[in-house]
């Protein structure tokens, strides 16, 4: 009697285990065909083909972000990209997922499986006419991809967290005498904000443009930064020391010329 009851123990988990290693098995081949999928749309997305876009989406897909509202409908979104992302010549969105974070889930209905959710975190990097490409964004995404007909097809997409890219300042500040730091001082005119007013504040210079402040730090005589993003602020006088203007670069590209007045 014991002899039969091991051997039905034997066989329950044997059925048990050759039952675990079918489902990896259906697990793995659905990870590599979302993966698959989603690799796909990202290329289309990044060189702008909005005509393939369609292959991807249901008719009714859904499109959620956190910034920018709800789009209905295939058309709509397709429209929408068009007419942003993709309607400007200068400039160029790129998206790249983040290592390590992106992960897909079975949605089953009993043992059939009938969709997958794919979520992580991606970056964003632009790229404007003439500069070089930059680190604009972070978020995280989530997307529900159904099975109908033996396709598959993107449901619904949640664009969310969206979020600055983190800075880690490198530069190192040195100390200016303070009469080198007022000759800096005075209004300067810009193209883009008017009026901006540079002050020193002990050590450093404050400059302020409409309701914005930004603390410049000295790393040279002439060149100022600012800690909590990639800005610089590249003074340029006579030979007198007089100043003429500031450039203004972000991202190592040129943002804004500040022509010196008083």
């Amino acid at each position: 009697m014991k002899t039969k009851q091991i051997g039905r123990f034997a066989l329950f988990v044997g059925v048990l285990a050759a039952c675990s290693v079918q489902a990896f098995a259906q697990t793995e081949k659905l990870t590599a065909t979302i993966l698959h999928l989603d690799s796909a749309f990202w290329k289309a997305y990044n060189n702008c083909d909005t005509a393939h876009f369609k292959d991807f989406l249901t008719d009714d897909v859904e499109f959620y972000h956190d910034k920018g509202g709800v789009t209905l409908d295939a058309k709509s979104l397709i429209e929408s990209l068009n007419k942003n992302i993709c309607g400007n010549v200068n400039s160029r969105l790129r998206r790249e997922a983040v290592a390590g974070t992106v992960k897909v889930y079975p949605m089953q209905n009993g043992n059939e499986v009938y969709g997958a959710i794919i979520s992580g975190e991606h970056n964003f990097y632009i790229t404007e006419k003439g500069k070089p490409e930059y680190h604009s964004g972070t978020a995280n995404f989530a997307q529900l991809w159904l099975l109908k007909n033996g396709e598959w097809k993107m449901a619904r997409i949640l664009s969310y967290n969206h979020h600055p890219p983190e800075y880690v300042n490198t530069r190192k500040q040195i100390e200016l005498p303070v009469k080198k730091l007022d000759r800096l001082t005075g209004t300067y005119k810009s193209a883009q904000f008017g009026t901006v007013i540079v002050i020193r504040q002990n050590k450093i210079l404050v400059l302020t443009a409409g309701k914005d402040n930004f603390m410049l730090y000295p790393q040279t005589d002439t060149s100022f930064f600012v800690k909590d993003r990639d800005l610089v602020f590249q003074f340029a006088g006579d030979a007198n020391g007089k100043p003429l203007k500031i450039i203004v670069k972000e991202n190592n590209a040129v943002a804004d010329e500040l022509i010196f007045e008083k």
